[in-house]
């Protein structure tokens, strides 16, 4: 049973910093692309960040870009959400999701992947 499982998530106040970590199990994900996205209340599920399976290409949102940092350990079938100067707009639950690598890869869209996490939820005071 293919799982991935957020963990890191919590309440920190406005400039401060959160490590997200996504857990995988039930196959090895080092050939998989990894994405984090995010869904505040009363809206839809935007994306964050995802990193190529080979650690090579990474991508950001505009929102976060110079912020936030993905990255992987695929010994450890982990992916990695380092957050700096958070703000209270990033207030969100946080999903983890990964697709196999390879082929035609529209990274910021959420149908283009097919296993997710539970979600972490982020909380950031003013």
């Amino acid at each position: 049973q293919v799982q991935l499982v957020e963990s890191g998530g919590g309440l920190v106040q406005a400039g401060g910093s959160l490590r997200l970590s996504c857990a995988a199990s039930g196959r090895t994900f080092s050939s998989y692309n990894r994405g984090w996205f995010r869904q505040a209340p009363g809206k839809e599920r935007e994306f964050v960040a995802a990193i190529r399976w080979s650690g090579s290409s990474t991508y950001y949102a505009d929102s976060v870009k110079g912020r936030f940092t993905i990255s992987r350990d695929n010994a450890k079938n982990t992916v990695y959400l380092q957050m700096n100067s958070l703000k209270p707009e990033d207030t969100a639950v946080y999903y983890c999701a990964a697709r196999p690598g390879g082929g035609s890869w529209s990274y910021s869209s959420y149908a283009n992947y097919d296993y997710w996490g539970q979600g972490t939820q982020v909380t950031v005071s003013s």
